[in-house]
């Protein structure tokens, strides 16, 4: 392999010379560069950027520890969280920025993350982005060092730059949908009570019916999953069940994530009820992998993977720019369109007048 002296004897200049050149730290004229770019061509001379990173400070590497690859289809189902498109999200924004993103994957296993970090600091990394597989409060302020960080679907009390879901206004803006379209018993299959997206999904809950005058029925809020993967939905027969021996009946189902809605569904069927006609059914996540291919199509509430992964990667480049705006907070918080499809009838009657019949004759 050629080193920087082969080079300088080819271009028949100093080593000095050629570090100038490749490091542009110092006045070099065109014919010198020249003879120096092409003696590193025939010699297939590759710099060390190692070296330059050292003398500069500057790495353009980013480290992002995430669980995302060796997620099994085993583990994305029980977990429900395409963490990839996360990735995708911070990978577009740092391509533009001509970084280049180091991945560290925790295989699963938690406590593996404080040896990730330490690993990725030893290569000089200009900063990290830590990606939960769900929307929960982490603690890894004490091995940061001081570096610039950002979390993404997560949050500490140490003041650490994060971005996470806005789950309040997503769940207020899907049942507040849901009444514009007639709906006023609406009920609510929820996580479980350990995760933070509980409490605040119900908060949205909570204030869409206030809004629109109608009151809370705590007998309409059913827990549905439990936090162990491997029995998630073990009581949600039991939890529909509930709901469904009302009097007066709901008319739609809000389900707390897509897969919970597919089952909702299969459930639903045996009963001999009709989603989208007998009663409708709405789920959250957007999980295109079932929302577009189970009949009907499920409406859902769509939680931004991508965007909070272009926005942690973007917050994370304005702290290491020295230009995060004013006032910008420490939590950003990111919304999600909702996704209409068939699972959701509309029950609101338009009454023609007997006066615009008549112009239309």
């Amino acid at each position: 392999m050629a080193t920087i002296y082969d080079v300088a004897k080819k271009a028949g200049v100093s080593p000095k010379t050629v570090s100038r050149v490749l490091n542009g730290d110092a006045p070099v004229n065109e014919k010198t560069r020249e003879a120096v770019h092409a003696a590193m061509a025939e010699l297939n001379y590759i710099p060390s950027s190692a070296a330059r990173s050292m003398r500069s400070q500057k790495s353009g590497l980013i480290g992002m520890i995430t669980g995302a690859i060796s997620a099994s289809p085993s583990a994305a189902e029980a977990i429900g969280l395409p963490e990839i498109f996360l990735v995708q999200g911070v990978q577009r924004v740092l391509a533009e920025n001509g970084m280049t993103l180091l991945i560290s994957d925790t295989g699963g296993h938690r406590d593996r993350v404080p040896t990730l970090i330490k690993t990725l600091l030893e290569h000089r990394v200009e900063g990290l982005i830590y990606v939960a597989e769900w929307h929960q409060e982490v603690d890894f302020a004490g091995l940061l060092g001081g570096r610039h960080a950002v979390l993404v679907n997560c949050f500490d009390s140490h003041g650490t730059p994060s971005v996470v879901p806005d789950d309040e206004g997503g769940q207020h803006a899907l049942v507040s949908a849901l009444v514009a379209r007639g709906h006023r018993r609406i009920a609510f299959l929820t996580l479980p009570e350990s995760l933070v997206a509980r409490g605040l999904r119900l908060a949205g809950y909570r204030r869409a019916l206030g809004e629109a005058g109608i009151a809370y029925d705590d007998d309409l809020v059913v827990t549905a999953a439990i936090s162990d993967p491997a029995h998630e939905f073990d009581y949600l027969w039991d939890a529909l069940d509930r709901v469904l021996n009302l009097d007066p009946k709901p008319t739609v189902i809000c389900c707390a994530n897509d897969k919970m809605a597919m089952r909702v569904y299969a459930l639903l069927r045996d009963r001999g009820l009709k989603v989208g006609e007998d009663i409708s059914v709405a789920g959250y996540d957007d999980y295109r992998i079932i929302t577009e291919h189970i009949d009907p199509a499920l409406t859902s509430a769509e939680l931004p993977y991508a965007a909070m992964g272009m926005r942690g990667a973007e917050k994370l480049m304005r702290l290491i720019g020295g230009t995060t705006r004013p006032n910008e907070p420490l939590k950003e918080l990111v919304s999600g369109p909702l996704a209409w499809r068939h699972s959701v009838k509309d029950l609101k009657e338009t009454v023609t007048s007997f006066k615009t019949r008549r112009r239309d004759l």
